[in-house]
């Protein structure tokens, strides 16, 4: 069984990595500009179309809903191809357009989906941009017209140009060959056009970055509150688990055992001067079972929080735990320095949480543990033990406990035990100092 990694943020992200030279990339803008501009009006010729049939025939036998339906889908259409074709063009990090999840069952729960995918924010930049690089490209290839128009004016009275000029019915009156100040205007005018190209394709490039990122930077920031609500959700899990942990262990073990050395006590008073032997005997065997309630609260307290990981650090913390263990354990750690108390104490008690299980459960023989600092400053660990398998996370049970701890600390955990074994759990959380 593998649980998925507990992750904040999962973030549905992609760079397109296909580097391409600024005078490939101009051109590339520019063609992309001029096809936008032949075919992008008939595009939005027919989303208009949709609409209007659609407000029209609201009350003509659902045919109204049916269309508006299809102008929301065509509107994702193109909202996903001008992010697609942004980002690739562009090499940008950029959300992904999806369609929404369905959050009821039912037609009416589809339709709900529908109108809060007409309103999606993400959908409607994406629109915005095809419509803005429509209109660029438009003006683009005015601009080009005009480019050609000049150019073929001034070899107007080129046999060949004059060829060309009667194949396409290109009405032109060339400039005579004194006549140089024609020449400027229509030079000048052929340079104004290219400008004109150019500096669209740089606007366009502005803008439409500029809308791609927008809807980035809203993307990260709700997979930042979306992140955070997951880890305050964690930390109040883990919290609960750990106070349901104490409850019970303080109930099943050190409150019997205290309630025992109570009642013995009171019978050696009883005794004391009846039996004074036995009652030297009762008085021993309250003074034993005192030493054993004090040696179940030391072990309840270090399960709250290991003090050695303060004094000591994390690779002690771990020698210490792995010195307690039932069965053989394999230690690895390689540690330069400290990282964050948060980031120690989570996979201190992951790790001995697997431990535990594996001494307890699994029927293993030795277990192996690695700890790596990385370089990106996260503390890894991993724990696999040679046992049967088959552990799961079950609410409010050890691993639930530990992966809502990891999953406070902003970290991820992964758990692969199936049945017959190996068990191993990965734990990974980033550390801040």
């Amino acid at each position: 069984m593998t649980t998925p990694h507990l992750e904040a943020s999962a973030a549905d992200q992609r760079t397109v990595a296909s580097p391409k030279r600024p005078p490939l990339r101009l051109a590339i803008t520019t063609l992309q500009l001029g096809a936008l501009g032949l075919f992008g009006w008939i595009v939005i010729s027919i989303l208009f179309m949709l609409l209007g049939l659609g407000l029209g025939g609201v009350f003509l036998l659902g045919l109204g809903i049916v269309l508006l339906i299809g102008l929301v889908y065509s509107l994702f259409g193109i909202a996903w191809f001008e992010a697609e074709r942004v980002a690739g063009l562009y090499r940008l990090e950029a959300p992904r357009v999806r369609l929404l999840p369905r959050e009821a069952p039912g037609f009416g729960g589809y339709l709900h989906t529908i109108a809060r995918q007409s309103i999606d924010g993400q959908m409607w930049r994406g629109v915005a941009s095809f419509v803005l690089a429509t209109t660029c490209g438009t003006i683009v290839l005015a601009c080009f017209q005009g480019f050609v128009w000049s150019v073929f004016s001034m070899f107007a009275s080129n046999p060949v140009v004059g060829s060309l000029r009667g194949l396409f019915g290109i009405g032109l009156t060339g400039p005579d060959a004194a006549d140089g100040f024609t020449y400027l205007i229509l030079i000048l005018s052929a340079l104004l056009c290219l400008a004109g190209i150019f500096g669209l394709v740089l606007l366009h490039r502005v803008i439409t970055v500029a809308i791609a990122r927008a809807g980035a930077q809203k993307d990260q920031l709700t997979r930042q509150v979306q992140t955070s609500a997951r880890q305050r959700e964690g930390a109040v899990r883990a919290a609960d688990v750990e106070r349901t942990r104490i409850e019970r262990d303080l109930h099943d073990g050190v409150q019997p055992r205290l309630v025992s050395v109570g009642m013995t006590l009171g019978l050696a008073q009883q005794q004391i001067e009846e039996d004074p032997e036995a009652a030297k005997q009762l008085i021993a065997e309250a003074h034993t079972s005192t030493k054993a309630a004090i040696t179940e609260l030391r072990q309840l307290a270090r399960g709250i929080h290991a003090s050695v990981l303060d004094d000591r650090g994390l690779d002690a913390a771990l020698s210490a735990l792995a010195g307690r263990s039932h069965i053989p354990v394999n230690l690895d750690v390689r540690i330069q320095g400290r990282c964050s108390r948060e980031a120690e104490t989570a996979v201190y008690f992951a790790i001995a949480e697997s431990l535990t299980n594996a001494a307890k459960h699994s029927r293993a023989s030795e277990c192996r543990v690695v700890v790596r600092l990385r370089e990106d400053r996260v503390l890894w660990a991993r724990v696999e033990d040679d046992g049967i398998g088959g552990a799961q996370v079950l609410p409010g049970g050890g691993l639930d406990g530990i992966s809502n701890r990891v999953l406070a600390a902003g970290g991820t955990i992964r758990l692969d035990s199936p049945q017959g074994g190996p068990t191993a759990m990965e734990v990974s959380v980033p550390c801040a100092s």
